[in-house]
């Protein structure tokens, strides 16, 4: 028997298992797919066997992550709700779905964790929202919840409320730093900076920028004040970022995910 059963194997669920794989055996770790060609290949690659049905995926494990897309899940819950018992530790990485939600799909009973990830998970950088009831869990069930989410990255509990604001913070807002890269190096070559040598450097000033603002503890605003020499190159960049409405941009973009969260089911 396995520990871990993933229903699915998209971009996300890969990303989680790439992570898992640095702390537990493949042989700890099972996954079912709708698509056969893709199991064959992840299996080929990782070393996680894979079955041909949801059903015996969750009969195999402990821990069943709910990794389809939130239009999926009405047909997986009809698959599992006679297999789901108050052993398994369910884990959803579903975008919209509540643990009520959850709930209602694989039975009263069903014991859920609602987790949003993102897809630096594939590079043990991921950050995760988890919200979960204390009281369902065991001592060891939420220390192997720890190990499991702290395996692809870093994860905050948050109150499920706060969980479609998560999908802003961290789900959704990767693509967001990549366009920012990406026109970051547009900028540069436009102004003869070679292409992949533009890509190189904004990425990296991209990730130092971040690792700046989790080691110093200080505000981005300091730190943004602190690149910003009166009557300089930065302050004059910041001022035209202004005027084409950088900030109010991320902020509708945020505005966006909320509102589409709440529309997912």
């Amino acid at each position: 028997m396995a520990k871990f059963g993933f229903i699915g194997m998209g971009n996300m669920a890969s990303a989680i298992m790439n992570g898992l794989l640095k702390s537990y055996a493949p042989e700890e770790i099972l996954f079912s797919s709708a698509h056969e060609e893709n199991m064959a290949e992840v299996t080929a690659r990782t070393g996680v066997p894979h079955v041909s049905s949801n059903r015996e995926c969750a009969g195999q494990v402990k821990y069943l992550v709910l990794a389809v897309k939130p239009q999926v899940l009405p047909d997986v819950f009809a698959e599992l709700r006679a297999v789901v018992t108050r052993e398994h530790v369910i884990i959803s990485i579903a975008a919209g779905y509540t643990i009520e939600d959850l709930q209602n799909g694989l039975g009263e009973n069903a014991r859920v964790v609602r987790s949003m990830p993102n897809t630096p998970a594939m590079i043990g950088e991921g950050m995760t929202g988890v919200c979960y009831e204390d009281a369902l869990f065991s001592t060891d069930e939420k220390a192997e919840l720890d190990s499991f989410f702290s395996s692809f990255g870093k994860y905050e509990r948050v109150k499920e409320t706060l969980m479609d604001v998560v999908a802003s913070a961290s789900g959704c807002s990767p693509a967001y730093v990549y366009m920012f890269i990406e026109a970051l190096a547009d900028g540069c070559v436009k102004n003869g900076l070679p292409r992949q040598m533009a890509y190189r450097m904004a990425a990296q000033a991209v990730l130092g920028s971040a690792k700046m603002v989790l080691e110093t503890g200080k505000h981005p605003g300091e730190l943004k004040d602190m690149v910003c020499s009166p009557g300089g190159t930065t302050i004059e960049g910041l001022a035209a970022l202004e005027e084409s409405g950088f900030r109010s941009a991320v902020i509708r973009a945020c505005d966006a995910n909320y509102s589409k969260n709440k529309k997912l089911k």
